[in-house]
């Protein structure tokens, strides 16, 4: 039975069309994957559908009567609930009062009452298998925790149309198995859940149904069955994916950083590891091991209790950085860091896109040497990284998220940065932005002589990226691997086990 039908929704902006005609229908009890680039208008659908955004054209009906929601509350109450890709969570509120908030429990007389309002965010909580005080303010939440409680929110509200904008981008291999429990549950009770995710094992493992979208226009509603990964990427992007990732490297054994007894806070174990130039080497590990520490601790954007970090030259020479001094004096030394959070820790979304590029010049020259010459320098970079914006004055934030991780990279990159320390290089970034990404890091490398050290949740991408992957567990490194004799299993496994094993070979 079809819950929802959607039929010849349009939508634009400022004579932009970001959806063109659009139709889609979602039966009870179905997962419902929606895909396709970035800027292919997935999120512009799901938007209308979740009453934040109104449509030029088209109607909704839902359970057979047509709505007209003025706003995601008023979808929320009319049966439709929302779990943003971008947050919505207010940091100075609690997680109770987030959960709640805009349906907050309320005494005989009016008043809010708070006893209530912790008991059900406790049972909420509980529900999606999160260990959280609910008292705790959302501003000490990691980016994890926070997609969580976005989740925990929507279950809360008991509608029968739920739309998941890319709910796994920042969580680990442990809450992602929290959420499949849950989604698998709203399904078998009978609710329609529409599915955003540019992640194709996601879609085959738990979608019945996929519709791709292109360029605001509907390519084609299909069942996931019928499908494999290639016919799927082709759909989305119009051309076959054949090297998704470019292959390994060719590593030189001359080191590039090296890292000794790196001491942090509330860590017993310090830890030690070396990466050398042409070398990409990645840290694995379930979710709040310590990757996540480990990386901004070397940036400087966290504190750390001691450490000898050291650069090596091309003529040999030895430079040795003290992470203290914090993350600008490590940029200034070429060693830069990319956060996962991009448009909270990372970009100027209001400045434009040559204005957030030229800041990786700002470290190394003069502002008026800036001034005069990263015109030509941010063009050139745009034309390599491909970034596709109206002109280099677009505002950063009317990007899409590929566009804006391109910005990132081409910033540091015109810097002539010789380290890169990266947190989730393709966070809600699509199949297609991917492979242009892996192939600009694995350049950089390569090409350059750089070297990068980089987290990732996702291990497929870690493998298919890396030349090694270190496995870390309770802020230590339990286990290292060559990434092209790695599995997801030897991984997982040592990131659990009391003693890591040896990889298995995977078959060439």
């Amino acid at each position: 039975m079809d819950l929802l039908e959607v039929t010849g929704l349009a939508k634009a902006y400022a004579g932009v069309m970001c959806l063109d005609d659009v139709s889609l229908r979602g039966r009870a009890g179905s997962v419902h994957a929606v895909t396709g680039e970035n800027g292919a208008g997935k999120s512009t659908l799901m938007k209308i559908i979740g009453g934040v955004v109104r449509p030029d054209k088209g109607s909704i009906r839902l359970r057979g009567a047509e709505v007209h929601f003025a706003s995601p509350l008023d979808a929320l109450r009319g049966g439709v609930s929302t779990v943003f890709q971008e947050f919505s969570l207010i940091e100075n509120l609690t997680v109770a009062e987030s959960l709640f908030l805009g349906h907050e429990p309320s005494t005989w007389y009016g008043a809010l009452d708070r006893g209530r309002m912790l008991r059900a965010a406790r049972r909420v909580l509980d529900e999606v298998g999160l260990d959280l005080d609910p008292r705790r303010f959302i501003a000490s939440l990691t980016v994890a925790e926070q997609q969580m409680v976005e989740i925990a929110r929507g279950v809360s509200a008991n509608a029968d149309v739920f739309v998941f904008d890319e709910p796994t981008a920042a969580l680990g291999a442990e809450d992602v198995v929290k959420l499949t429990r849950l989604i698998r549950d709203l399904q078998a009770a009978g609710r329609l859940i529409f599915y955003i995710s540019h992640r194709l094992d996601e879609i085959f493992d738990l979608c019945d149904t996929v519709t791709v979208l292109k360029d605001g226009r509907l390519v084609d509603t299909r069942p996931v069955a019928g499908l494999d990964h290639d016919r799927l990427v082709a759909m989305m992007v119009g051309r076959n994916l054949e090297d998704y990732f470019p292959g390994a490297g060719t590593a030189t054994s001359q080191p590039a950083l090296r890292v000794t007894d790196l001491h942090r806070r509330n860590c017993s174990s310090p830890v030690s590891l070396a990466v050398n130039k042409g070398e990409i080497v990645g840290l694995a590990g379930l979710e709040g091991q310590g990757q996540r520490e480990i990386l901004r601790a070397l940036a400087g954007a966290e504190p750390c209790a001691g450490v000898t970090m050291e650069t090596f030259a091309a003529d040999g020479g030895v430079r040795r950085h003290d992470p203290a001094r914090g993350v600008a004096a490590q940029v200034a030394d070429g060693i830069v860091f990319i956060p996962e959070d991009r448009k909270k820790e990372g970009l100027y979304l209001s400045l434009a896109v040559d204005e957030n590029m030229a800041l990786g010049l700002y470290q190394q020259r003069g502002l008026g040497a800036v001034a005069r010459s990263h015109g030509a320098r941010v063009t050139e970079m745009m034309r390599m990284l491909r970034i596709k914006a109206t002109s280099a004055a677009q505002p950063v934030g009317k990007l899409s998220g590929g566009n804006q991780q391109k910005v990132m990279l081409g910033r540091w990159l015109i810097s002539d940065a010789r380290v890169l320390l990266i947190e989730e290089p393709t966070r809600g970034v699509d199949v297609g932005a991917k492979a242009e990404i892996y192939a600009i890091l694995r350049q950089f490398v390569a090409q350059d002589g750089g070297a990068i050290l980089v987290m990732s949740r996702e291990m497929n991408e870690l493998i298919g990226l890396c030349d090694r992957i270190l496995v870390i567990r309770d802020g230590r490194i339990v286990a290292g691997f060559a990434a092209r004799e790695a599995s997801e299993e030897s991984i997982l496994h040592a990131a659990i086990a009391d003693a890591p094993r040896e990889p298995e070979r995977r078959a060439s």
